[in-house]
């Protein structure tokens, strides 16, 4: 396999009869294959025996990504506007005071108390369910642990298609089967995750608010019909990410408490800045409890005194939430009227990102490239979704929003091409 010369979704020989072939015994041939299932390299289905899969476990979406030559304009980097960024270094020199007079040493609670108190509040007032406190380095690696402590190799997650490319990584590499579920504006579709869960997948990621790409929000109804969905498959391990925290200005509709298994992630990322590498984990007592002690057994903690820092930027109010919303609001509304007066349809209900579909990505993001704007090739973040392309919005002045519209009208070849969505 490692030598390509078994290509994916190809059948392997029964057992029995590679053990002939080889001359060893059929035990040792089924310890082989039980690796290289736990492994993620090939699936069984019973009767029908074993197949090589039909993607490796580790996909590397990442580096789909394009080389952004010195004078093209970056719009595919998904970073938010640094200019919208809290100033940290009075926050970091406040914690650095604190931790001078009280050092965190060995033994020392993971969880600064003032964080974990903030924190709680915020999401009492969200309406997410009453649950302990624990803070990862960023949302993948909560989600991470949560999947690790929870699935065993070749379990099936249900994610969201086109979804963050990172998570659509993440599980694969895990051992663990991915399982598509289509999303529109207004989140994962109810009837793809209904027959994503009865055909076996054991676990659910879904976004609440500024899902990437396509900027999707779960509102009040479609929170509802997913969570009567959920109801009727209660022993799903649910999984809410909920990065765009501070920057979107929709309100939240949690769907954790229906499931006996779930999991909530908030992360500082996008509001605060991307190297503070801090998010907030709530879940089930049970689900938190293996978290926290796996946790202990690698790392130990998210350093206190990034805790505390952030504890003072929340406590300053060094974001206003609303502002920052709205101005990543209007950058990406007005992306998407301009594409519409050109007949270009696009997607974008939340956050710092535009989802465009196209016929042919790979063309478009060529031609828009020559044309000086270098935007993210949708193969990084779906599966069996249609082509697409997404621009982040974060930066554009007012005065570059027409020359991209433009740009794009012409690298996806006219009005009405990219029309529809998933």
């Amino acid at each position: 396999m490692g030598a390509g010369e078994l290509v994916p979704g190809q059948l392997l020989p029964p057992m029995r009869e590679l053990a002939t072939r080889l001359g060893v015994n059929p035990n040792t041939v089924a310890a082989a294959y039980r690796t290289l299932r736990e492994r993620g390299v090939i699936e069984t289905a019973g009767r029908r025996g074993s197949r090589v899969r039909p993607r490796p476990a580790t996909t590397g979406r990442e580096y789909i990504r394009v080389e952004v030559p010195e004078g093209v304009r970056d719009l595919a980097d998904g970073n938010p506007d640094p200019a919208l960024l809290p100033p940290l270094a009075a926050a970091f020199a406040a914690a650095a005071e604190q931790g001078d007079r009280e050092p965190v040493l060995y033994g020392a609670g993971p969880v600064e108390p003032e964080l974990a108190r903030i924190a709680r509040a915020d999401l009492d007032a969200d309406g997410v369910p009453d649950g302990p406190v624990a803070v990862t380095f960023g949302s993948l690696d909560a989600i991470e642990r949560v999947l690790a402590v929870h699935l065993k190799p070749g379990d099936a997650v249900a994610v969201e298609d086109p979804g963050w490319g990172s998570v659509l990584d993440l599980v694969p590499a895990l051992g663990l089967r991915t399982v598509p579920v289509g999303v529109d504006d207004e989140g994962p579709l109810p009837e793809d995750v209904r027959r994503a869960l009865e055909a076996g997948a054991r676990a659910l990621i879904v976004t609440d608010r500024a899902q990437n790409p396509t900027g999707a929000v779960v509102g009040a109804e479609r929170g509802r019909a997913l969570r009567a969905v959920l109801g009727q498959h209660p022993e799903t391990l649910l999984i809410e990410d909920d990065h765009g925290y501070r920057i979107v200005d929709r309100p939240l509709h949690p769907l954790a408490g229906v499931t006996r298994s779930w999991a909530f992630v908030r992360s500082v990322a996008k509001a605060y800045g991307p190297d503070l590498r801090l998010a907030v984990l709530t879940g089930d007592a049970a689900t938190l409890d293996r978290v926290r002690g796996r946790q202990r057994l690698g790392p130990g903690w998210v350093s206190r005194l990034v805790q505390r820092a952030v504890v003072r930027l929340w406590a300053d109010g060094a974001v206003d939430a609303p502002a920052v919303a709205a101005a990543y609001g209007r950058r990406r509304d007005a992306l998407i009227r301009a594409l519409a007066r050109r007949g270009v349809q696009a997607r974008g209900a939340s956050g710092m990102n535009v989802w465009i579909r196209v016929p042919d990505e790979t063309g478009a993001v060529a031609r828009l490239l020559h044309a000086g704007w270098a935007v993210a090739p949708g193969a990084r973040f779906r599966m069996s979704a249609p082509q697409g392309i997404r621009i982040t919005v974060s930066t554009l002045t007012e005065e570059e929003i027409e020359e991209v519209a433009d740009a794009v009208a012409s690298a996806v070849g006219g009005p009405g091409v990219a029309g529809g969505y998933v």
